[in-house]
């Protein structure tokens, strides 16, 4: 057995710094745009396990075997979604059938802003709250890519857009997460982190769009932006603390895309703006282009349910998918739980992150029916099939995707595997107990910690399974509800998922932009940075000012 040590050179600050060391050299390669994002993430790797082996003083074979784990567990199931998503929306594409869809969208409105609130904020959140796990990054990158917006805009916008529903991603999954390690009431922690979110689901919109078109842009459509924020956030509310924190996203993007739709029929901009590229800090701004008339003429009733059939499936799908029940059924007819040799057990964590020595696991699941990415793959499938394909273009399409998606999926292994070397060394918990030592200021930094892990691990479950039981021993020493903190945790790290590498590069897939990550990082990076701030000190009000503290249960 091998003991985690959390401040190996005897000075919290040094410690600390090393601990960062792999995040910045992936951050800073990354940002730079000089060095391609999958040539980054194997520096940043050898760098982690540099770190961790020398400084961390993990043995050498632990590192090694963490960081294969690692790779594998990139691909399945983050890289098994992406890869069967663009197959999908290839099919679309090489059918017609996305042009349709492209025409569908517009019989809605014309206008681009408004487009992006139906897609990247209210359909996104719908995906989420479905799927998770990247998924509905990379439909709306596609989507909006497809209906000619720039790539910077498809991506960057989808990314900050995805923010608000992922505390109650993949039916409600880092809920789940947070009270495992915790051993608090999921139904409690959920109805905690709905009453922190909806401020930020009502905002978000608002951001989204200023980030887009600017305040005056943003000004022209602040109706329809109020309606789509205000009709997801009271859903967001209320279901979570009324009913259950698993339907929450499913529950209120359904409401919200639904009254957006609806809103849209009685009331239109004065001004439309036609243009998709963002208007500024674009490169890629020329890719604009008028509506012409054959884009204007209204759907007949068989073309718009040709065009919606296959995210219908997809919906179909990943709804069943993401239930209990089916991931049951499927586990008892396939389920492969590899014990990595010589890892599994192998690693204790230790105080002060847990009260007593807990072996680490280090388990590859190989669920492959319950995969998403499977449930996304039966989707293409079938609406190829129903869309005249044949087998045999079906696998030849599928073998052009994997080309295609070849480096962004090494990427993605790469930096799944730095995730989990850092999970398994400690290296994490030394950046988590960094924060934690900030005294009648935690609330803001611990907040900040849920978004430290997101960053790092490009999860709310993981950033809640890794520091969770921190928050809730750190918030009991100071006196702080550990609900609060704990919740605090999932809500500030939604925050982090726009600037975690692994959603970058699905972003940067769905667009097609490879080797422009650094582009989307520097884009999006302020804004996650400012939204994680606010929603730290909206907990610190939560914490310490009336009538906040009402708020706060048990």
């Amino acid at each position: 057995m091998w003991n985690q040590t959390y401040n190996p050179l005897d000075n919290e600050v040094l410690s600390t710094i090393a601990a960062a060391i792999p995040a910045v050299t992936l951050l800073v390669l990354i940002a730079s745009g000089k060095v391609k994002a999958h040539i980054a993430a194997v520096i940043a790797l050898i760098v982690a396990n540099l770190i961790t082996i020398f400084i961390f003083t993990m043995p050498a074979g632990l590192s090694i075997r963490a960081s294969l784990l690692g790779v594998v567990t990139g691909f399945f199931p983050i890289g098994w979604i992406v890869l069967n998503v663009i197959y999908l929306y290839r099919i679309t594409v090489e059918s017609g059938r996305f042009e349709l869809l492209q025409r569908a969208i517009g019989g809605v409105t014309e206008d681009r802003r408004l487009q992006l609130l139906l897609i990247a904020f209210s359909f996104g959140a719908f995906f989420e709250g479905a799927s998770g796990f990247g998924t509905p990054v990379a439909i709306t990158g596609a989507i909006l890519i497809g209906l000619g917006f720039s790539p910077l805009a498809a991506s960057g916008l989808s990314l900050i857009a995805n923010t608000a529903p992922v505390a109650y991603g993949a039916l409600g999954t880092p809920i789940q997460g947070l009270a495992s390690v915790t051993g608090l009431d999921p139904y409690v922690l959920g109805a905690m982190v709905g009453r922190q979110l909806p401020l930020f689901s009502l905002i978000v919109p608002f951001w989204v769009i200023g980030a887009f078109a600017g305040w005056r842009g943003m000004i022209g459509v602040w109706p329809a932006i109020l309606v789509t924020g205000i009709s997801f956030a009271v859903p967001q509310f209320l279901i979570s603390n009324y009913i259950n924190p698993w339907i929450v996203d499913i529950g209120a993007s359904l409401v919200s895309m639904g009254s957006l739709i609806l809103f849209l029929k009685v009331w239109q901009p004065r001004e439309l703006w036609l243009s998709p590229a963002l208007r500024s800090n674009d490169p890629s701004a020329n890719l604009a282009r008028a509506r012409t008339e054959a884009d204007r003429k209204p759907l007949t009733q068989a073309q718009l349910w040709g065009a919606l059939l296959p995210w219908i499936l997809v919906c179909i799908f990943m709804l069943v998918w993401g239930t209990g029940a089916f991931k049951t059924w499927a586990n008892a007819i396939f389920s492969w739980n590899y014990q990595v040799p010589e890892l599994h057990n192998q690693i204790n964590k230790v105080a002060p992150v847990v009260a007593k020595p807990t072996p680490e696991s280090a388990v590859f699941a190989f669920t492959y029916l319950s995969f998403t990415g499977t449930g996304m793959l039966l989707a293409a499938i079938v609406s190829g099939l129903l869309m005249g394909f044949s087998p045999a273009r079906l696998i030849v399409e599928y073998g052009r995707t994997i080309k295609v998606c070849s480096i962004s999926l090494i990427t993605i292994s790469a930096m799944l595997a730095i995730g989990t070397l850092t999970r398994l060394s400690g290296v994490d918990a030394t950046l988590g107990l960094a924060f934690a030592a900030t005294g009648v200021f935690y609330p803001f930094f611990g907040t900040l910690l849920g978004w430290l892990g997101v960053a790092l691990t490009g999860s709310d479950t993981s950033s809640n399974v890794l520091f969770g039981n921190l928050q809730k021993i750190t918030s009991q020493q100071l006196g702080l509800s550990p609900v609060l903190m704990a919740a605090a945790n999932s809500s500030g790290g939604v925050m982090g998922k726009m600037i975690d590498a692994q959603s970058i590069v699905v972003a940067s897939t769905a667009t097609n932009w490879y080797g422009h990550e650094g582009t989307i990082l520097r884009y999006v990076f302020l804004h996650s940075i400012i939204l994680a701030c606010l929603v730290g000190l909206f907990v610190t009000l939560q914490a310490y000012v009336y009538p906040f503290t009402a708020m706060v249960l048990g």
